[in-house]
Order: structure tokens, then C-alpha cells, then sequence
């Protein structure tokens, strides 16, 4: 829990707590705020949950899981009848749309996990992303006698004796809940009238999650290697990553107390640039979340945000420097940055919503972290080796030195451009499966972490695709070290000004020259077409392909 002690005085009232608007239509005290004194018992009940729910078994629920299994293998044993054979591009967007389709029909568990999916640009492949994006927007909404129905009986009164008005379609609607426009009654706030949002949860999804966690579980063993989106990933450590998301979103007691959290970090941060809207202090439970209204500009609506005079530059660096100051100071960040959780409001600030995924480090895990982001600045890659492994991707025992040498980190680094295909796909299957054989896994935390920077990529590219990032890599590096140098130098156990920045590796992770000085996004981009167009460009798979080799293995 972030303390709620600020030094900022020049803030009043709930002002002086969180980072939140300048004039909301309640203030927010902690004291009334009585679906607070549960939720640590709460988390800790929804963390010990999870082992059981992925626990293997020898079989899961008849009925769902032939039911899960007939879509995902229907879907899939067409693909491999039809485009399967002709490799490439054209062959994973037909798998991927088939996976989406089965998705959609199965339910809030597997959109949810193609929600996931759909922001993890440069983890999945990209036919696979595209695809799943089209889950954010088309789930249909429960009718609105379900909504009512679960609204009375959370809050316990009529729908009309809490709201004034309260509109029959939602304003958007996703897998585990819907939101809806309304209106506080008079007598529920201090001023009445007050414009609200009201989150409430689809009445089954939380039976129904844990049912298909139980399958998925069952299932992820037999895709090792099957089809070649999970070819290069781990199924049953994704399973139990996604349990451990997807569970803390099923009680909205937990996202409003994230939403406090993460807007008191950024207060005692005193990052201004973000407003986090205020959870209403008693029209909180688990299915039910009431909060402020806030409005902007779409977070892609680069017209728009350029009409309003806000600078893009300042909205991409804020993105970046205050999710890593939260996790490398606090320990908490919100863990789910995408175009559909932010708006860009007229005055530049960039307003953050949907906290039901929040990433929140131990203390031990805060530390590693922290070591991981200045290691990588200082260009030590055994020290980032070292975090990985202290943030739960490595074994404990894993010797570091030998990782160190079997990955050929010691030595130069290839250029991709300069690979032919299967030479980069030989290059990444090494490099996968000596970390498998390692027993490496994708820790929640650092999943969220990659994934919210794979965004931050994708926003770049439309913000500010002119900016220099290596000159906004240094720009970070000072700003830590003018704001926290001190508390830095002391956890990483290094003199006061040791601290360096060094963006050899940060260079060689982009696949560039060192001698590089400086490269936007725009060219960084055009190397990456070069080697996409590469990939399109090879022949279609032989008994020697990415895909049989992974079998073999």
C-alpha cells in the first residue's frame, strides 16, 4: 500500500492525496472509503486461489472442455487443411483470425485473454495482435435488466435511489464488465447532479473464468509446439500468468484501491502530468464500481491533440517516465497501457482509466527492477541478467556466468538486417530455447512490463515518430538522476554519481552500429520493415522450418 504522506503542500484537500482532477465532484477521504479495510485480505485470498485453479488434473470440466476444444481445434484443423501449407503471413492471419473467431464465441475468459494478446505488439506476432485488437471493441453488452439486476444487488437499493439518471447502453462494453453513463442522485454527494461511470461486472464471468482457467490449464501442455503463435512461447507459464491477471480483476474492491494507489504514487512523485479519476468513497463493491467521469482525446487522435496546442513529445515522456518511476520507487504501476485506457485531455495531462491489471512489486521485486532499468542504462548486462533472475525468470540457482556465455553475450552482436531469414530464425530459436532450457518463465510483473513498453513503442510511432531515442533515453536517465540519484546510488549499493549512462546496449538491443548517435522511431521503423519483408520474402517451410525443428526438439 503506497503511504498517503505528501510533500506537496501547495495541493488542498483530496488534492494534496492522489493525483486526481482539479475539481471533482467529491473528495475523496480515506477514512469513508469503508470497501478499503478488505482488500489485502482480499488479494492475498485471489493470489493463494490461483495455484489450484491451474493445478493439473486429469480432466477438467466435461462439458466446457469439449466445448473449448471443439472451437479451438475446429479452428484450427481447418487452418491446417487449407492455408497451413502456404507459410507465411498470408498462412498465421488466417490461424489468427480463426483463434479470434473461436474466441469471441467461447466467452468473457478467452476475449479477455485476446485483449491481452491484442497489446502485445512485439511479443506475438503481429497477424495475431491485429487480429485480436478487434476483440476490444465487439464484445456484445449484457441487456440492461441484467445490469440492473446486479446493480441492486450489489448496492443493495433500487436503481433510482442511487442515480438520477443512468443510460440503458453502455458506453463501451468488454469481457468482464460493462460501463455505463450516469447520474448521482441529489442526496448521494454534497451539490447533487454529479456525472458518473458505472462499471459493473457480467454476472457469470467470474463462475465462468474459473471454470476456463481449469481447462486452459488441461490444455496449454498439449499446444507446446503445435501451431506457430505458440511455437516460441511456454503455454502453461502463459496460463498461470493470465490466472494471476485476469482473478484480481474479477472483485472491483481491488481496482478502486489500485486506482488510489497508483494516483498517491504519482502525487508523491508529484508527477502533475496524469489524473487518475476518483473512485466514489462508498458506491464500491465487488461488482460494482462508481467513479468519475473523465473525458479527452483518443489516445491516437494525434489531429486532434495537435488542434488542442498539446505537445505529443511531452505526452510520450510522460508515458514513459511515469510508469517507471512508479514501479522503480513504489512498486506499483498500472499494467495495462493501451489507445483504450488513456485520453489526452485539452490541457496536455493524459487522464488514465481501467485498473483492473496492476502491476505491484515486493519489496525484493521493486529492487530488482529498479536494478534492471539502471543496469540496462549503464550497458551492464550481467547486472541485467542478474535482475531478471531476482524478478523470478531464472531459477535462483541459475549460474549467471554460464547464461552469460551460452548466449553469446560476450560477444558482438548481430545485425538482423544483415541475417537471411533462416539464419534470424535459427538465431531466435537458440536463443528461445536455451532460456527454456534455463527454466525461464514470463513473471507477471515483468510480462506487464514489456507489454506496457511495447505500447509506449507503438505510441511513439504515432505521437512522435521524429524523436530522437537516444537523446530521450539520456533525457530519462537525468531526470532520475537529478530526482532520485541519491536513493538510487544507496539500493543499488554504488557511490552517489557511479551511476553512468552507457547506451551501448540499448544499441545493440535495437540491432544498431554503436557508432549510431542518433535514431528516431521512423528510422528504427524502416529496419524493422527490412526485416519483416525479409521474413515475408522466404520460401515456404521445408522439413528444415522454424516450425518441424521446434518438434524435433
Amino acid at each position: 500500500m503506497v503511504d498517503s504522506r505528501t510533500d506537496t503542500p501547495e495541493f488542498e484537500g483530496d488534492l494534496a492525496l492522489a493525483a486526481f482532477s482539479d475539481a471533482g465532484p467529491w473528495e475523496v477521504r480515506l477514512d469513508e472509503a469503508r470497501w478499503r479495510d478488505r482488500v489485502d485480505t482480499i488479494r492475498d485470498a485471489v493470489r493463494r486461489e490461483v495455484p489450484t485453479l491451474i493445478k493439473p488434473t486429469r480432466m477438467p470440466a466435461g462439458r466446457r472442455l469439449i466445448e473449448v476444444a471443439g472451437r479451438i481445434g475446429g479452428g484450427v484443423a481447418i487452418w491446417s487443411m487449407t492455408t497451413r501449407r502456404r507459410g507465411g503471413a498470408e498462412s498465421t492471419a488466417d490461424l489468427s483470425r480463426r483463434l479470434r473467431q473461436a474466441a469471441e464465441i467461447l466467452g468473457p475468459t478467452y476475449i479477455k485473454l485476446g485483449q491481452i494478446i491484442s497489446s502485445g505488439q512485439g511479443i506475438f506476432p503481429k497477424e495475431l495482435v491485429d487480429e485480436f485488437i478487434k476483440c476490444r471493441d465487439q464484445v456484445p453488452a449484457e441487456d440492461f435488466a441484467t445490469v440492473r439486476a446486479v446493480v441492486e444487488s450489489d448496492l443493495g437499493k433500487p436503481l433510482e435511489a442511487v442515480f438520477s439518471e443512468f443510460d440503458r447502453a453502455p458506453l463501451a462494453a468488454a469481457s468482464i464488465a460493462q460501463v455505463h453513463r450516469a447520474v448521482l442522485a441529489d442526496h448521494i454527494t454534497p451539490g447533487g447532479g454529479q456525472e458518473v461511470v458505472v462499471k459493473v461486472q457480467r454476472p457469470s464471468v467470474s463462475e465462468l473464468v474459473h471454470q476456463d482457467l481449469r481447462v486452459m490449464a488441461w490444455l496449454a501442455p498439449f499446444l507446446i509446439g503445435r501451431i506457430p503463435v505458440t511455437a516460441l512461447a511456454n503455454p502453461p507459464a502463459l496460463v498461470e500468468v493470465f490466472a494471476e491477471t485476469i482473478t484480481e480483476e474479477l472483485d472491483f474492491r481491488l481496482e478502486a484501491d489500485n486506482m488510489l494507489d497508483v494516483a498517491m504514487s504519482l502525487r508523491q512523485l508529484g508527477q502533475t502530468a496524469y489524473v487518475i479519476p476518483r473512485p466514489h468513497p462508498t458506491l464500491v463493491t465487488r461488482r460494482v464500481l462508481v467513479m468519475e467521469r473523465l473525458s479527452g482525446f483518443s489516445f491516437d487522435d494525434v489531429a486532434g491533440i495537435n488542434a488542442a496546442g498539446v505537445n505529443t513529445h511531452e505526452i510520450v515522456r510522460t508515458a514513459m517516465i511515469g510508469f517507471l518511476e512508479g514501479a522503480m520507487i513504489h512498486g506499483v504501476f498500472h499494467g495495462d497501457l493501451h489507445g483504450g485506457n488513456l485520453f489526452v485531455q485539452p490541457d496536455g495531462r493524459t487522464a488514465l482509466f481501467d485498473f483492473g491489471i496492476t502491476g505491484r512489486l515486493s519489496e525484493a521485486k521493486r529492487q530488482a527492477f529498479l536494478r534492471l532499468l539502471m543496469t540496462g542504462m549503464m550497458s551492464d548486462v550481467k547486472g541485467q541478467l542478474a535482475a531478471i533472475r531476482d524478478l523470478g525468470a531464472l531459477p535462483p540457482d541459475t549460474d549467471l556466468d554460464v547464461v552469460f556465455a551460452d548466449l553469446g553475450l560476450d560477444q558482438a552482436p548481430l545485425d538482423p538486417t544483415a541475417l537471411t531469414p533462416e539464419e534470424l530464425i535459427a538465431e531466435l530459436q537458440r536463443f528461445v530455447k536455451q532460456m527454456l532450457g534455463y527454466g525461464a518463465n514470463l513473471p507477471k510483473e515483468l510480462m506487464l512490463f514489456v507489454k506496457n513498453m511495447m505500447f509506449v513503442d507503438a505510441a511513439i510511432g504515432t505521437l512522435a515518430p521524429d524523436l530522437d531515442l537516444f537523446g530521450e533515453v539520456t533525457h530519462i536517465a537525468t531526470y532520475f538522476a537529478q530526482n532520485h540519484g541519491q536513493r538510487l546510488a544507496s539500493e543499488m549499493g554504488v557511490a552517489h554519481g557511479q551511476i553512468e549512462v552507457d547506451l551501448t546496449s540499448f544499441k545493440d538491443s535495437l540491432g544498431v552500429d554503436r557508432s549510431t548517435e542518433s535514431i528516431t522511431y521512423t528510422d528504427l521503423q524502416a529496419r524493422r520493415q527490412l526485416i519483416q519483408s525479409r521474413m515475408k520474402d522466404r520460401e515456404r517451410p521445408t522439413p528444415k522450418s522454424l516450425l518441424n525443428r521446434i518438434r524435433r526438439s
